[in-house]
């Protein structure tokens, strides 16, 4: 156990070290941060990288055998109705659980925060739903993407402006640390009950269409609420001078992000007892690993986003709107770029996907591949992002035709990389993207006298929509290969052998 912690500890440092560089070299020779503002980015940094391991290991250790358990379970039952049903009761549940979900919910002031919560929950639910019954009746993903895009894009007509951004950005804050590893560990569990050729290509989706569900819902919801009243309150720097100040400032938040993370966890862990008196699929053992397993998820979320909220957003929010203040402004689309090609690494459930991925698919595709790929990705989204602020585009023109690439291009890829595309925007769209990345646009945005509800918000959902179309490069990438693979055997006159082929995408 020790050693386990230790290597997701040494993970969590190897991802956030990049990007506490980055803003450390950018405060000493760009935009000059005071040094308490520095100080209590370090400090974040620390317990970011500390909770990160924590909830890595606690995941690994609760989450994904419960999800897995569950969707063993729902296979194995023989009433379709009653699967459906509870893939409802359980999207729902896991989604109010969801942190990210509260700190959205909070910005949108004109809507009641308990009905914004129960609609993207309901969302998520039914969707849920949607994706299990397409996993048991073998339905085409892309097919489905389309037509619920198709939807989304239609309605976004249709909706007030200001609301626009914040129902695809509900998109992305849904699928975030407590959601995916429970969610995709539950389609592997599911599709594995199967036993046919495209079982673990089917076992990815869930998360795609978990977070197209509350897009749908909050753009329905938009239609009877107006969002002119919405505004947004940054987060500030405390102030601190002595390392004494530094200590209470953060000692002094982390109450309220226990209390915050409890009422998370505390309905995942209900499921769990439920499950366990149903079911009695866990021995002894497994029940004591899975207890501490929910104890590290729990700390581990407590002083992650701690770390996040008090240290790394008041930053960020700093960071941007000095940046926005130089004579050459421009220079906030690469810099911008930059942050985002490094900061991905340290979304928690991105490791989660990138370990399930290079599992299921047996090691064809590689963690550091989708690494790579993911923060190529964001990179851009980040860029197209602060280039929003400084033209004032229109989210439509940006997130219209990304989509539509994204669609055309699911139909040339192979099946498994499909799903994988899809989860990977929803996974990407993290608690770094909400407290680091979206405070950066809006300092920026603030500095520059923009709008923040309609050219800040916005950044989750390009953030969720450039992984679609970088991770299926990658696919076409590895189509290619298998043809020029096949092409050759098939010229090459050799012995009989019926194993597979199987190419590694690695970061070559």
């Amino acid at each position: 156990m020790k050693q386990a912690l230790q290597e997701k500890v040494h993970e969590a440092l190897s991802s956030t070290l990049p990007i506490t560089a980055i803003v450390l070299l950018l405060s000493i020779f760009i935009v000059p941060l005071e040094v308490g503002t520095v100080v209590m980015f370090l400090g974040g940094a620390i317990m970011l990288v500390i909770g990160m391991g924590l909830f890595q290991l606690g995941a690994e250790m609760a989450m994904t055998p419960l999800g897995d358990g569950i969707g063993v379970q729902l296979a194995k039952s023989r009433k379709r109705w009653i699967m459906l049903l509870l893939s409802l009761m359980i999207g729902m549940i896991v989604t109010i659980a969801e942190p990210d979900l509260q700190v959205l919910a909070n910005q949108v002031p004109s809507v009641p925060n308990l009905t914004l919560i129960l609609t993207v929950a309901v969302g998520v639910g039914v969707f849920l739903a949607l994706a299990v019954y397409r996993i048991l009746r073998k339905f085409d993903l892309s097919w489905i993407l389309i037509i619920m895009y198709l939807v989304l894009i239609g309605l976004s007509f249709l909706v007030p402006r200001q609301f626009l951004a914040v129902a695809f950005d509900s998109g992305g804050v849904t699928t975030g640390p407590i959601t995916v590893p429970f969610i995709m560990a539950m389609g592997v569990g599911l599709s594995s009950m199967r036993g046919d050729k495209d079982a673990s290509s089917d076992s990815f989706g869930l998360v795609a269409l978990a977070s197209g569900g509350p897009i749908l819902a909050v753009l329905l919801l938009g239609c009877f609420y107006s969002a002119t009243e919405t505004s947004y309150t940054a987060a500030e720097v405390a102030h601190v001078v002595t390392m004494q100040d530094v200590t209470r400032a953060f000692a002094f938040e982390i109450p309220a992000y226990a209390r915050e993370v409890l009422i998370s966890v505390l309905p995942i862990l209900a499921v769990y007892v439920v499950f366990q008196l149903a079911s009695r699929r866990y021995q002894k053992r497994q029940r004591r690993r899975i207890a501490v397993g929910f104890a590290y998820t729990f700390l581990g979320l407590v002083l992650f986003l701690c770390g996040v909220n008090v240290g790394f957003a008041p930053a960020g929010t700093m960071l941007g709107r000095q940046l926005a203040a130089m004579q050459f402004k421009w220079l906030l689309i690469p810099i911008g770029m930059l942050i985002g090609y490094f900061i991905v690494r340290a979304e928690p459930a991105i490791q989660v996907l990138n370990k399930q991925v290079q599992s299921v698919t047996n090691g064809a595709v590689s963690r550091a591949a989708m690494n790579r790929c993911m923060s190529i990705g964001v990179s851009v989204s980040v860029g197209l992002a602060i280039l929003r602020i400084l033209a004032g585009i229109p989210i439509q023109f940006i997130l219209i035709p990304g989509y539509i690439i994204a669609l055309v291009m699911s139909k040339l890829v192979p099946k498994m990389f499909v799903g994988i595309a899809f989860d990977s925007g929803g996974v990407a769209s993290g608690p770094m993207t909400s407290t680091f990345l979206l405070p950066l646009c809006i300092g920026a945005c603030e500095a520059l006298g923009g709008n923040i509800m309609t050219d800040a918000f916005g950044v989750v959902a390009l953030v969720a929509l450039t992984p679609l179309i970088a991770i299926q490069l990658m696919g076409v990438r590895y189509g290619l290969r298998l043809k020029r693979l096949q092409k050759t055997a098939a010229a090459t006159p050799t012995i009989e052998d019926d194993s597979d082929d199987i190419i590694v995408l690695t970061e070559d």
